[in-house]
C-alpha cells in the first residue's frame, strides 16, 4: 500500500508545544526532533508544511520539481508528463489554474506548494482521492483515511457505515465522510487548498448550467477525443520504466513449490500454453523489513509475500470489450524503450494476457463464450496468454479470514482471494478495464436528461432495446410506455423532491421484500426502472434494521434542506454518482486483493479518458451497444479492424453464478460470522436476519448477492479493524491510541 501525507499549520502550531485536538498526556518526552512523523516514510519536503511518500514507492514513481525556492510540485504515481510539463503546470496553478494540475495523462495525485499556500488536487473518478482532517491547529492530510484517523485518534462513524451500506451510489447521504469520525473526503473533480491550516475546497472542473443544455461535440469528433485518451493513456504505461521484484528469502526457483499453505490457484497449475510461466508456484517467503502498510496484521504479513507477478506489462484478457481493447492496444502498440530498473527493456517484449477460468461455478454459456472470445483475441503473436484456472477455493467468499485491512468497507474484500489469484499470474503493471462501463455507458436517468433538452426522438432506440431485452411477452409491448413515463416523472422532479421521496422510502421498508426504489433482482427492464430516481436505495438496505434506516433517512432529508438548486441534470449527476462508487470499490480493490511488487493500472479512471468520455453527446451514449461501437472505433483508428463474433456482448450471468456457488460453498463460515456480528452490536443488522437471507440464497432464492457481499465485507472489515496492533505514526509526540481501539461504541437511541 502506498500514500502520502502532509500538513498546514499557522504560527500558533508549528512546534512540539501546540496539540490542542489530542488529549493531555504528561509523557509527552521533550524532543528536540520531530515531534511526530510516519513509520516508514520518505520525506519531499520539509516544514512548515511537510510532505512524506509513505510505502513502496517505485522510483519513477515519485517526481518532485521547482519553478524557485517557494514554489514546488511533488506528483505522485503513473504521469505522463515531462517535467517542463509539470513546471509548466506549477505555474499555470500559481495563477489559480488548478485544473492544469490534472490535465496530464496518467493516474497520479499532484500537489503544489506556492510559498505558504498548499494545493492537493484530486482525480475526477474518485480512484486517487484525498481525505482531510482538523490537526494541532491545521489541518493533515493524506491519500489513505486510516493515517489520519490514527492521527487523530478518531472513533468510528457507525452513521457513514449505515448510509454506505443503505445509500452507496448517493453523495446526499454519504457526503464527504469516512468510516472515521472527524477525517473528512475531498469530493471528486476537487482540489484541497490548504494556507496556514485554513482549509478550502475548491472545485477545478466548469459547471453547466441546468437551464440550457452545454454545447456537444460532434460524434465523430468525440468519438476520436476517447481514442486518442485512451491511446495515450497505455502508451504512458508503457513508456514507464520496468520492474522486477526482488523476492530475497522468499524467492522461489521457477516451477518450485514450497510445503505449507503455498499453492497453486485451481487444480494446481496455470492452464494455457501447458506450462507454468515464470516460476508461477506461489512461495511463502519472509516480508523484508520495512514494507508496511497501515493495518496489515500478522495473518496478512505472513501471506503477502507469495510468488508474486511476473516482469514486464500484463492485462486482464476476460473476453469483454474494455479489457480485451486495452490488451489488443498494450500488444499493438509500438514498444517503447525505457530506463530498465529491473527487467526488460520496453521493446519487443510480448504482453502478458492472464483469462480467469472458474472452474466451481455454472456461468453457463457466458463463461464459455468469454473464454472463446479471449482465446481469439490470444491468437495475436505479440500476445502471451496464461488461462488461470481455480476452482471452489477461489469462490467469493474463500479466505475471509485472511487480508490486509482496507480504507473502509467495499466488496471486493469478500472476493479478494478470487482477484488476488488472477492478479498474481500477471504482470508487474498490470492493465484492468474497470470503469469502462461507468465512463462510457449510459445511465438509465440519462432518458430523463433527453427530454429535458426535448429530444424525444433519441428515446426510440434504448426503450426498444429494453423491450427486447426480457424476450417476447405479454408485457413487453407496454415497456417503451413504461420507461418513457419513468423518465418523463424524473425530468419533472426537482433535486428536493427527489431526496424527500428517497427519505421517505427509507422509512417504509418491507421485512424481506426489496424498498421501494431498491434494485430489483429482475431483468434489465426492472433495473432501468429502479435507476430512473435522484437516489434510491443500495441492494443491502432491506436487511438494515429500520434505526439505521431512519439514520440514513434523516441524513437525506438535511441533504434536501440545504439545496438551494442544483446545476446537474439528473443523468449527469447519477452517472457522476455511480463513477465515484466504482472507482471507491475499485480502489479497496487495489488494497484488499494487493499483489507486493505490482502496479494495478485502470486507464479508463484517468483524468484524460474521463473528461473525453463526458464529452460524449448523449444521444449516442443511449444507443444500444454504444459502448462497444466506442472501443471498436477506438481499436480500429490503432489499426486493430478484426474481433471475434459476439465482441462487446454484456454479461453479468457468469458474476451472479459465482456469487451464489460462494455463497453455497462457505455457507457454514458466513453463518459462524454472522452468530455474533459487530454490525449487530453496532445495531445495523439483526443477525437471524442476516443468516435467513444467506441460507436463503444458497438454495437459490431470488436475493440481492450484491447486498449480502456488502453485508459480508463491511462485517470482515469491522473485525480486521479492531483487530488490528499499532497505529502508522512514530515520534515522542505520536498518538498513544489507534483509531476506534476499544470496539464498536454502542448505538445511541434516536
Amino acid at each position: 500500500m502506498r500514500w502520502l501525507v502532509g500538513w498546514s499549520r499557522g504560527a500558533a502550531g508549528s512546534g512540539t508545544e501546540a496539540w490542542p485536538d489530542a488529549p493531555d498526556r504528561s509523557d509527552r518526552p521533550s524532543s528536540p526532533g520531530p515531534p511526530v512523523e510516519p513509520v516508514g516514510a520518505r520525506l519531499l519536503w520539509g516544514e512548515p508544511a511537510p510532505l512524506w511518500a509513505v510505502g513502496d514507492w517505485r522510483p519513477d514513481e515519485v517526481r518532485v520539481v521547482h519553478a524557485d525556492a517557494d514554489t514546488r510540485l511533488a506528483v505522485l504515481g503513473r504521469c505522463g508528463a515531462s517535467d517542463e510539463a509539470l513546471r509548466s503546470g506549477l505555474l499555470a496553478a500559481r495563477g489559480g489554474a488548478l485544473r492544469h494540475l490534472t490535465a496530464w495523462p496518467g493516474s497520479y495525485t499532484a500537489v503544489a506548494r506556492v510559498g505558504r499556500r498548499l494545493t492537493v488536487a484530486g482525480d475526477l473518478a474518485g480512484a486517487r482521492p484525498v481525505f482531510h482532517a482538523a490537526w494541532s491547529g491545521g489541518t493533515a492530510y493524506a491519500t489513505a483515511a486510516l493515517p489520519l484517523a490514527d492521527l487523530v485518534e478518531a472513533e468510528l462513524d457507525i452513521g457513514y457505515l449505515a448510509a454506505l451500506l443503505a445509500c452507496p451510489d448517493s453523495p446526499e447521504a454519504l457526503a464527504d465522510g469516512t468510516p472515521y469520525t472527524g477525517v473528512r473526503r475531498v469530493p471528486p473533480g476537487h482540489a484541497l487548498v490548504l494556507r496556514d491550516g485554513a482549509r478550502d475546497i475548491t472545485g477545478y472542473e466548469p459547471t453547466s448550467s441546468l437551464a440550457v443544455a452545454a454545447p456537444q461535440l460532434d460524434a465523430r469528433q468525440a468519438v476520436e477525443g476517447v481514442r486518442e485518451a485512451i491511446v495515450e493513456a497505455v502508451r504512458t504505461r508503457l513508456a514507464a520504466p520496468r520492474h522486477a521484484v526482488e523476492y530475497g528469502d522468499g524467492h522461489v526457483p521457477d516451477g518450485g513449490h514450497v510445503p505449507g499453505d503455498g499453492h497453486l490457484p485451481g487444480d494446481g497449475h496455470l492452464s494455457g500454453d501447458g506450462h507454468v510461466p515464470d516460476g508461477g508456484a506461489y512461495g511463502h517467503g519472509r516480508a523484508p523489513d520495512g514494507w508496511n502498510a497501515p493495518g496489515a496484521g500478522p495473518a496478512h504479513r505472513r501471506t503477502a509475500y507469495r510468488r508474486g507477478p511476473a516482469p514486464g506489462v500484463g492485462a486482464d484478457l476476460s473476453g469483454g470489450s474494455a479489457s480485451g481493447t486495452l490488451a489488443l492496444l498494450a500488444a499493438g502498440l509500438p514498444g517503447l524503450p525505457g530506463t530498465p530498473l529491473g527487467f526488460g527493456n520496453g521493446t519487443g517484449e510480448r504482453l502478458l494476457a492472464v483469462t480467469f477460468n472458474d472452474l466451481a461455478s455454472d456461468g453457463g454459456r457466458t463463461r464459455e463464450s468469454e473464454l472463446e472470445r479471449a482465446r481469439a483475441i490470444a491468437a495475436n503473436p505479440r500476445l502471451r496468454h496464461v488461462i488461470v484456472a481455480a476452482g471452489t477455493e477461489a469462490l467469493p467468499y474463500a479466505e475471509l479470514y485472511d487480508g490486509p485491512l482496507t480504507d473502509e468497507p467495499g466488496p471486493a474484500i469478500a472476493s479478494a482471494a478470487r482477484h488476488r489469484r488472477r492478479l498474481a499470474a500477471g504482470g508487474a503493471d498490470h492493465l484492468v478495464g474497470h470503469g469502462a462501463r461507468q465512463v462510457l455507458d449510459a445511465h438509465p436517468a440519462r432518458l430523463a436528461d433527453l427530454l429535458m433538452d426535448r429530444r424525444r426522438r433519441h428515446l426510440l432506440k434504448p426503450v426498444s432495446a429494453l423491450a427486447r431485452a426480457d424476450g417476447p411477452s405479454a408485457h413487453s409491448l407496454f415497456v417503451p410506455f413504461t420507461v418513457y413515463r419513468a423518465a418523463r416523472r424524473l425530468a419533472r422532479t426537482s433535486y428536493r423532491e427527489g431526496l424527500e421521496a428517497a427519505a421517505a422510502e427509507l422509512l417504509t421498508p418491507g421485512a424481506y421484500g426489496p424498498l421501494p426504489g431498491a434494485p430489483a433482482t429482475g431483468g434489465p427492464v426492472d433495473a432501468s426502472l429502479a435507476a430512473l430516481t435522484w437516489c434510491r436505495p443500495g441492494p443491502a438496505a432491506r436487511w438494515l434494521t429500520g434505526e439505521a434506516l431512519a439514520e440514513v433517512s434523516v441524513r437525506l432529508q438535511s441533504a434536501a434542506v440545504r439545496t438551494n438548486g442544483l446545476a446537474q441534470r439528473p443523468g449527469e449527476r447519477r452517472a457522476a454518482a455511480a463513477l465515484s462508487r466504482h472507482a471507491a470499490d475499485h480502489r479497496v480493490l487495489e488494497q484488499a486483493a494487493e499483489v507486493r511488487g505490482q502496479r494495478l493500472h485502470a486507464p479508463f479512471l484517468d483524468n484524460q479518458v474521463v473528461r473525453a468520455c463526458r464529452a460524449l453527446p448523449e444521444a449516442l451514449r443511449v444507443q444500444p451497444g454504444a459502448r462497444a461501437s466506442v472501443l471498436r472505433s477506438v481499436l480500429a483508428g490503432a489499426g486493430i479492424r478484426e474481433l471475434p463474433p459476439g465482441w462487446g456482448a454484456p454479461s453479468h450471468a457468469a458474476h451472479a453464478a459465482a456469487g451464489r456457488a460462494g455463497i453455497g460453498a462457505s455457507l457454514g463460515p458466513l453463518q459462524d460470522l454472522f452468530a455474533t456480528p459487530l454490525l449487530a452490536d453496532a445495531g445495523l443488522v439483526d443477525a437471524g436476519v442476516v443468516r435467513g437471507a444467506l441460507r436463503a440464497a444458497a438454495n437459490g432464492a431470488p436475493l440481492a448477492l450484491d447486498g449480502l457481499a456488502e453485508l459480508v465485507s463491511a462485517e470482515v472489515w469491522l473485525r480486521r479493524l479492531l483487530a488490528r496492533r499499532g497505529t502508522c505514526w512514530t515520534g515522542p509526540a505520536a498518538p498513544s491510541r489507534r483509531a476506534v481501539a476499544g470496539g464498536v461504541p454502542p448505538r445511541p437511541s434516536l
